[in-house]
């Protein structure tokens, strides 16, 4: 057995490089999960231990070697880990502020209810400390008629309400603050007043220069292609989504073309592509000079300057870099005579981004970007050719079917390999996505990007206007494949979220399919039951309360009913996908309404042993009487802890230190889990939680 097991790693020898981002990744994951942050002395001796381990592997035993080589790896994976929280550090508001806000703009976009929405930084808040003013501040401008129009740069005044990153929506959820403090944004909030320029723009330096220089071209671009066409356009070329409606978004997401929006592998790829193929058939076109020079590395280099233009020409945000470092990896490998297309090339450019964003693991665009990029490596490899096979053997019928064969399988694959990302991280599946592929994708390759390369070349002497035009015609006919597909009375199929490490547990099962070389890759089906067990049996909480505790909601039925047509939009949006019902605030407030209790804002929550008590009155004597038949009261007001043995109050004090609260009743049995307490103790928590005992005073 020791003989097998030692012959079973020798074979794996030439994949260690693909382990490597698998165990960067697992010490990140690691970190991200802890309830407390790490103190330094740990990270220290992590750090001196994953440098002694990757030393000391070269001298160890084969099968020793690998074990002592997983663990310097998911050491070093948690110690970059806590090196980029620390370094992208910056100050949270605490608490709530309302006044005079001045900055300068550096970003403009559209917020989740329409609304524009700029950033500023260079903040100034009243009465606050530089040293405690956030970084970065993000308002959304509710009103219609702006006095002074958003432009890059510009500084300007402005009266806001400013509120920290908010707390997850539920436990467990998505974790926005985390979010935020990889982005050091330190406060969100609205105003409902004008923006004030208080001096002119700002020349700024290269990378405000940029953002001006792509706001002149997204403004042209609508210019010359009218309607939605032109906001697909700017969307797709500098990255401004803020003039595409929502409806056109549903249709996108409803009929999985919503990556076509986004600015990743999929348009860096087809760029840099579409830019070698042309410099190397073009130069193949003057035989005195491609057969002089070396026509593949030109083509390479012109198609890796392209990449570059385009990473600063869109905005460079997170998934458009992710997809630079994977086509430069790529190109790279042609510069240096390697396959471009393999695993190796993705697994260095996954360890790239790990070791460059380390909070891109948990994010969906890295996880769909990498999961599709290796399935379709991995199976076109499979499938591929003889390389060194005679062309004149291969039937004429088959070389015109390949391009057709290879966009239905690509097209599969991809989808495949994403479909249980998409169901974790949005809650749905579009069924009919492959058919809206298989018609888009192609028209994307064919039409619309080499449309935008040629407009691109030909705009400075004014000559864009037939590239423009046909662009426009592919970017039509995609919308309507959108519309067409998105129509469809079963074009969704909803998921709840599942609890536990059901994504990981795929992730883990996948890769060992893939990477394993021998029988035992079929162990990696293992974990991959394990995760679809685990996700058969999650179940959602009972009872769902906001953090302000106003908004409650209970599952009847296995259809989620809440307490409030209007207000905490967001968090009762969150729910419901979670749910993976589909229904919206209104028609959920209409299941409450369907209960018929006798009072709007008391009442009990179904079958359960709780009490939701809500009233300007409320006063702990009302809060004691209820506690005398019940288990749970909660209460939106401050009215302390009564010393009634068995009753548990979830007052404003409680909401305040566990956020969001979720209830479970499990064997009779409730459950009560707040979302602060889940999240822990970490650097971007505004509040530390406190544990609470049933009978404690606050």
């Amino acid at each position: 057995m020791l003989d097998r097991l030692m012959t079973a790693f020798e074979n794996q020898r030439g994949t260690i490089v693909l382990w490597t981002p698998v165990g960067l990744s697992l010490g990140i994951g690691l970190y991200f999960s802890l309830p407390v942050e790490p103190r330094t002395a740990v990270v220290v001796a992590t750090a001196i231990f994953a440098a002694v381990a990757l030393v000391s592997a070269r001298y160890t035993l084969q099968v020793l070697s690998v074990v002592i080589m997983a663990m310097a790896l998911i050491s070093l994976g948690l110690t970059i880990a806590v090196v980029r929280t620390n370094h992208v550090a910056a100050p949270v508001l605490h608490g709530h502020y309302y006044g005079a806000v001045q900055g300068r703009i550096v970003a403009i976009d559209r917020a989740a209810s329409d609304r524009a929405r700029i950033t500023l930084d260079q903040v100034r808040l009243e009465n606050t400390a530089p040293d405690k003013t956030p970084k970065y501040v993000r308002i959304s401008l509710h009103y219609s008629h702006p006095v002074t129009v958003p432009a890059p740069g510009q500084n300007v005044m402005i009266t806001a309400r400013l509120s920290p990153p908010s707390s997850p929506a539920e436990p467990y959820g998505f974790d926005f603050q985390r979010h935020a403090w990889f982005k050091s944004l330190g406060a969100v909030g609205f105003s409902r007043t004008p923006l004030l320029q208080t001096r002119p723009p700002d020349r700024g330096g290269f990378s405000l220069r940029l953002f001006r220089l792509r706001q002149q071209l997204s403004n042209a671009i609508i210019r010359r292609v009218p309607g939605q066409a032109g906001a697909f356009a700017s969307a797709i070329i500098t990255g401004d989504r803020a003039h595409i409606s929502p409806a056109i978004l549903t249709d996108l997401r409803a009929s999985n073309l919503a990556h076509l929006l986004a600015i990743s592998g999929l348009h860096m790829g087809l760029l840099s592509g579409f830019v070698f193929a042309l410099v190397r058939y073009g130069l193949a076109l003057f035989p005195a000079v491609s057969q002089r020079l070396p026509a593949k590395k030109i083509a390479a280099v012109t198609a890796l300057v392209a990449a570059s233009g385009y990473l600063g020409l869109s905005g460079a945000n997170v998934a458009t870099q992710r997809a630079f470092v994977m086509v430069s990896v790529m190109l790279l490998a042609i510069l240096l005579d390697r396959r471009a297309l393999s695993l190796r090339a993705v697994a260095l450019a996954a360890i790239i981004v790990l070791v460059w964003r380390p909070e891109s693991l948990i994010s969906a665009g890295f996880q769909m970007s990498f999961a599709a990029t290796t399935a379709l490596v991995a199976v076109f490899s499979a499938i591929q050719r003889d390389p060194h096979a005679d062309r004149a053997t291969i039937p004429h019928w088959r070389r015109r079917a390949w391009p057709v064969f290879a966009l239905i399988l690509s097209s599969a694959v991809a989808g495949a390999a994403t479909a249980p990302i998409a169901a974790v991280h949005f809650n749905q599946i579009a069924r009919f996505g492959l058919v809206a592929n298989l018609l888009s994708v192609p028209v994307m390759g064919m039409v619309i990007m080499p449309a935008a390369v040629s407009a691109a070349l030909l705009y400075p002497v004014g000559l864009a206007g037939a590239a423009f035009k046909v662009m426009a015609f592919g970017i039509d006919w995609i919308l309507l494949v959108a519309g067409w597909v998105a129509g469809f009375d079963t074009a969704l199929q909803r998921f709840s979220t599942p609890r536990g490490p059901v994504l990981g547990l795929l992730a883990l099962g996948f890769l060992v399919i893939v990477i394993w070389r021998g029988r035992g890759r079929m162990a990696g089906l293992v974990p991959v039951v394990v995760a679809l067990v685990l996700w058969q049996q999650s179940v959602r909480p009972d009872v769902l309360i906001s953090a302000n505790g106003r908004l409650v909601g209970q599952i009847d039925h296995g259809v989620r009913w809440l307490n409030r047509a209007r207000g905490n939009g967001f968090v009762a949006r969150s729910w419901l996908e979670n749910d993976g019902s589909g229904l919206e605030q209104g028609a959920a407030f209409a299941l409450w309404e369907d209960q018929k209790f006798p009072d709007d804002n008391d009442f009990q929550i179904g079958s359960l042993p709780m009490y939701y008590l809500w009233g300007k009155q409320v006063n702990l004597e009302q809060v004691v009487k209820l506690c005398r038949d019940l288990r749970v009261v909660a209460v939106p007001q401050w009215v302390g802890q009564p010393r009634v043995k068995g009753c548990r109050v979830l007052d404003r004090g409680e909401f305040r230190r566990m956020g969001a609260i979720a209830v479970s009743r499990r064997d009779g049995v409730l459950k009560i889990t707040g979302a602060r307490v889940v999240s822990g103790a970490r650097p971007w928590n505004t509040q530390k939680y406190v544990r609470i005992s049933p009978t404690s005073r606050p």
